[in-house]
């Protein structure tokens, strides 16, 4: 039987509940070579082939009323084609998406009109339904017969058991009421790493049933030799945090048992498919029986990790590795930006921050390729600025903040997890607008102010809508400042304030650019009658105890944002300097942030630094900056990190792009060249803030090309040099500059 493709979307019979896994099969033709245009839609996780041939997986994350599909443009010979879809029906809440009916569509288009497609169907019943969660917050691993259905059912021929009543004419399906519009980004696709393996032996059971507990059942297995042997075992290093799927092409027998785990760091020298702080259960591994003789063992879906281990349970002469690979998913390639400075520790920062961003960008931009892969509305913030300066591209953050607004609370405030949950984070609320505002100063894109200004309105409402008498107040929802922090004395929470004073003010910013000027003029009143509640708030805890009195966090926003100057923010500066010198990693004797739950003062983590670096910076304070930079993030390299740590402690995530701030840093200070495209294509800003250092170069990316900077220290000052490789505008002692080739001054910084 079959289904033309005017059926629109489609799902198989009998196959609706959670972790359901269907094939589809549909043929058509073209009377000559073509271009076709492909849009696929799915509720969940889909791969695509066209005549056995890879072409694309999906679905990039979507709100059920932004529906977005995956546009692929390809041309093939005339004559029949075969099209194949592998779609997933997740059937649970993830920190990705919502959950959505099962439902995957497939339309391919000639010259503006749909080509007919016959399709047939399956439930890919080998996949054992339900067995295991990667964890609360993702959603299932595979749990695979690969004897059960047919092996080749994607190839560009027919194949056996085409017709048996195994494949059955889809069914159509519930799809979102809004129309679908074509992703502006496309997944990077697949790089195909081949790994060698660093350990290996023999293994043997050593735990439960199958299904007792399967990642402490592999964690158990004894690999050391002391009992008979029942399989063999290797173990992978991939270099760093990567996201992508094992794959192993292995010659063993039908039955035999291949498991391929996960993890981010090794615990005891081992790999535990355990996802720490995952709020729940995790199973970082899948399982598949072989079918026997040579086969490829590739996971569904893609998972997290840096080390990778291999078991497989059968007889050890029957077993023979063939091939050893991982297949990496990413958006970002290789940088385009660099920076050097001849300190090995400071540009290995650098790199550092780049490879995590690269771990944590697949459709979106990602808190962590592991545990969450969660769109957090923060991380954009910190992402923009280390996307700006290595690869010139902020498609994905444009995107986040994009998702971010639509899926708005109902009172308006801007999600802080999107499009997963409405999750109201009033801080990352307010981050959101400066952000918006920062992007358009990264890019010269106004339209992204004009598609957003209506979300921006709704947005400042529902946060005025917390005010009191003495400032915002704290029943918005979770005031998530940073890890550790511990709110100040008082009726409001003054860092949660900071944040809104420095969001009225970019609206400010947002209206003016956009010639909203009463408006404007609103926002600038309300942030002097908020920086007023500030001031009063903080009086009282300064004039007791000093900034200690107040905290870190707040020193630093208030730095930052400009609410406090003169003695008062020379002090300020002083004692966030003292502050992060009392912590660890700066002293090794200060109490760690062994997990979510402390609330201590006496902390520091990467992600505030992104604030409070940049505040030392405003101070003029760039030694101690890059001192900084060599301490905290030298610690963590010292660990044996190759992305950052979500924070100062090896407990948590070892790969947090809101960790990287020292990749900006260093470009923007460094290099000295910072983006202000809201006044034209191309306009940077000379601000170079050497520090001590006595050179530097690297290069910035700019559109349509890149800029190359190198500078030196001379007698009588710092011999600047760039060369465009496209035409720029260089804003210098506040005069505009055509650079086209290049460019060289004498600076008397």
């Amino acid at each position: 039987m079959t289904m033309p493709t005017n059926v629109g979307a489609m799902w198989i019979p009998d196959g609706v509940e959670p972790d359901t896994h269907a094939a589809f099969r549909g043929t058509f033709s073209l009377a000559a070579t073509a271009v076709i245009d492909v849009e696929v839609l799915g509720s969940s996780w889909w791969d695509l082939t066209i005549d056995g041939r890879w072409v694309e997986e999906g679905q990039p994350r979507y709100h059920a009323s932004r529906p977005e599909h995956v546009a692929i443009r390809i041309e093939l010979p005339a004559g029949a084609h075969v099209v194949a879809l592998h779609a997933h029906h997740a059937g649970v809440h993830t920190r990705m998406m919502r959950v959505l009916p099962p439902f995957v569509r497939c339309r391919i288009v000639l010259d503006g009109t749909d080509v007919a497609i016959g399709w047939r169907a399956r439930r890919l019943a080998g996949y054992r339904a339900q067995t295991a969660r990667i964890n609360p917050q993702l959603a299932w691993c595979d749990w695979l017969d690969s004897r059960t259905d047919p092996p080749a059912w994607r190839d560009a021929v027919a194949i056996a058991g085409d017709d048996d009543a195994s494949w059955l004419a889809p069914i159509p399906a519930q799809v979102p009421d809004a129309p679908s519009r074509a992703a502006r980004i496309r997944l990077g696709g697949r790089e195909t790493i081949t790994v060698r393996a660093m350990a290996g032996g023999e293994l043997a059971e050593a735990f439960g049933y199958e299904l007792d507990d399967p990642p402490a059942r592999f964690l158990l297995r004894e690999l050391d030799g002391t009992l008979p042997p029942q399989g063999l075992w290797r173990r992978y290093d991939l270099g760093r945090v990567r996201l992508g799927r094992p794959r192993f092409t292995l010659d063993c027998p039908a039955g035999a048992v291949v498991e391929m785990a996960l993890a981010e760091s090794l615990r005891g020298g081992r790999v535990g498919p355990h996802i720490t702080l995952s709020a729940g259960r995790s199973c970082n591994l899948d399982h598949i029986v072989a079918r026997g003789g040579v086969q490829v063992f590739e996971p569904s879906m893609a998972k997290g990790g840096r080390y990778l281990e291999l078991h497989v349970l059968a007889p050890l002469a029957s077993v023979r590795i063939v091939a050893e690979e991982f297949v990496e998913r990413g958006y970002f390639a290789a940088p385009s930006g660099s920076f050097s400075c001849g300190d090995a520790v400071l540009d290995a920062a650098w790199r550092l921050g780049v490879e995590t961003l690269r771990a944590c960008a697949e459709d979106a931009i990602t808190d962590n390729p592991t545990r969450e892969r969660g769109q957090w509305t923060g991380d954009a913030v910190v992402a923009l600025e280390t996307a700006a300066v290595a690869f010139g591209d902020l498609a994905l953050c444009r995107r986040a903040l994009e998702q971010a607004a639509q899926d708005a609370r109902a009172d308006g405030m801007i999600s802080g997890l999107s499009p997963a949950d409405a999750l109201g984070l009033p801080a990352y609320a307010m981050l959101w607008v400066g952000a918006c505002v920062r992007h358009h100063e990264l890019s010269g894109d106004r339209g992204l102010l004009e598609e957003l200004l209506p979300a921006a309105r709704r947005n400042l409402a529902a946060l005025r809508a917390g005010e009191n008498e003495h400032g915002l107040g704290d029943g918005l929802g979770w005031s998530f400042i940073d890890w550790g922090y511990a709110r100040p004395a008082g009726p409001i929470d003054l860092a949660l304030n900071l944040h809104y004073l420095s969001a009225l003010r970019a609206m400010a910013t947002w209206c003016s650019r956009l010639g909203e000027n009463a408006e404007a003029d609103r926002h600038v009143a309300d942030a002097q009658r908020v920086l007023g509640l500030i001031t009063r708030q903080l009086e009282p805890l300064l004039s007791a105890s000093g900034w200690s009195g107040a905290g870190y966090q707040v020193a630093v926003l208030a730095v930052l944002y400009d609410a406090v100057e003169g003695d008062r923010r020379r002090a300020a500066a002083a004692f966030i300097v003292e502050h992060m010198r009392s912590c660890f990693p700066n002293d090794p004797a200060a109490p760690r942030l062994s997990d979510p739950g402390v609330s201590e003062r006496r902390l520091i983590t990467p992600y505030f630094a992104h604030f409070a670096l940049a505040a030392l910076a405003s101070c003029g304070e760039i030694d101690i900056v890059l001192d900084q930079l060599r301490r905290c993030w030298g610690w963590m390299m010292a660990q044996g990190a190759t992305t950052c740590l979500e924070v100062f402690d090896t407990r948590w995530s070892h790969c947090h792009q809101w960790s990287a701030c020292p990749t900006w840093q260093l470009s923007r200070y460094v290099l000295g060249l910072r983006h202000c495209c809201h006044l034209g294509r191309n306009h940077l800003r000379l601000d170079l803030r050497p520090g001590s250092l006595r050179a530097a170069s690297g290069r910035l990316p700019v559109d349509g090309g890149h800029v190359d900077i190198a500078w030196t220290r001379e007698t009588g000052g710092i011999a600047y040099r760039l060369r465009a490789s496209c035409p720029i505008t260089v804003l210098h002692q506040d005069a505009p500059v055509s650079v086209v080739g290049e460019w060289t001054v004498l600076l008397s910084v």
